[in-house]
């Protein structure tokens, strides 16, 4: 295998972490076509993209009558607060991670890399969780990513599948969920944390995601991979650096852990906020990924923790607000997330 490839498709390229690793790809010397829901704006040579569904056929059929490529990066995946049908997420995320396996298969394309998720835990395992703990994922996102692990592995007979699991992957760019912590820390206001705020929760810097990707494609890699951030420090000791560096007035505040986790599952059950069961327990539950598996097989190492990447976050938010507020026909994780219920919180703040 030569480290420049023909061609490289790259489904939900236009999303958060699919632009890092396209242009990444670019970089290395790829060429690349990306497929997405979302217009995709990048001009560059090397890259094309294709406006379209994955999970409609005729779209994936187009896309691999046209097209020849080496290598599948399947990135693409809708987000449970960002659909209100989760039957539309269960048939994007599986039905399109099937379709596109069959179309890899009729195509003769040897390797398919998948990002996966900690979303295929909903527990705390009180250690580090490895490869070989088996998922017990406890809502509809969750599902979807192990049924869509389960697809791209019963096929390797066909070609070599390599599954990432990943946690959150923020960069400069990020957005979602995490513009309402940043509007939090931009307009001076406390950041809560769920008690004492001292769980560790595990993060991953979207560079070092497209490093692992790469190092999968490079040595031909099949099998499943933990990735995810070292030294993982408490979620209070995270929230009280990045205001130290951003020279915020804010300061960390607590919220009563059972009262808070019983209003937060009742107002996501009623509409009223975007944090469903995964957003809960980020920010009150431990969760680290082991990730010496891929640091000895391939060679991967993480670059920044979580609290490096947070702050990079903010300062790209905090220095882009006024274009960042404008943006409407992007992917989740490229736009502010609505408040809902939590603006009580932001106003007694």
């Amino acid at each position: 295998m030569t480290d420049k490839v023909a061609r490289a498709l790259v489904t939900g390229g236009a999303g958060f972490f699919g632009t890092v690793l396209k242009h990444r790809l670019l970089d290395e010397g790829f060429d690349v076509l990306s497929v997405d829901f979302c217009r995709d704006a990048t001009v560059r040579d090397g890259f094309s993209s294709v406006v379209g569904d994955i999970a409609e056929p005729d779209v994936l059929t187009g896309i691999f009558r046209r097209e020849k490529f080496d290598v599948v990066f399947h990135c693409a995946a809708l987000l449970a607060h960002d659909v209100k049908d989760k039957r539309a997420l269960w048939r994007s995320n599986v039905e399109g991670t099937r379709m596109l396996a069959e179309a890899t298969r009729r195509a003769g394309i040897t390797q398919v890399v998948f990002i996966s998720s900690n979303c295929l835990w909903a527990e705390n395992l009180h250690r580090p969780v490895t490869e070989q703990d088996q998922p017990k994922p406890a809502e509809v996102y969750g599902k979807s990513k192990w049924e869509g692990e389960k697809i791209l592995l019963s096929h390797s007979g066909d070609f070599h599948t390599t599954v990432l699991r990943s946690p959150t992957i923020i960069s400069p760019g990020r957005l979602g969920l995490l513009s309402l912590l940043f509007d939090f820390i931009r307009e001076d206001r406390k950041v809560w944390v769920v008690g004492d705020g001292g769980n560790v929760y595990q993060w991953v810097y979207a560079p070092d995601v497209a490093d692992a990707c790469l190092l999968a494609y490079k040595n031909d890699s099949s099998g499943v991979f933990n990735v995810g951030s070292n030294d993982v420090r408490p979620m209070r000791e995270v929230y009280e650096y990045v205001i130290e560096k951003a020279a915020s007035g804010s300061r960390v505040a607590s919220l009563p852990r059972r009262t808070t986790l019983a209003a937060m599952a009742i107002a996501n059950a009623l509409g009223m906020s975007p944090l469903g069961p995964y957003q809960r327990r980020m920010i009150a539950e431990d969760f680290v990924f082991d990730t010496s598996k891929i640091n000895q097989a391939l060679g991967w190492e993480p670059s920044h923790t979580n609290e490096e990447m947070l702050y990079l976050a903010y300062e790209h938010y905090h220095a882009n607000f006024d274009e960042i507020s404008k943006r409407t026909d992007v992917s989740a994780h490229n736009r502010r997330a609505k408040m809902g219920v939590i603006r009580l919180l932001k106003w007694l703040s």
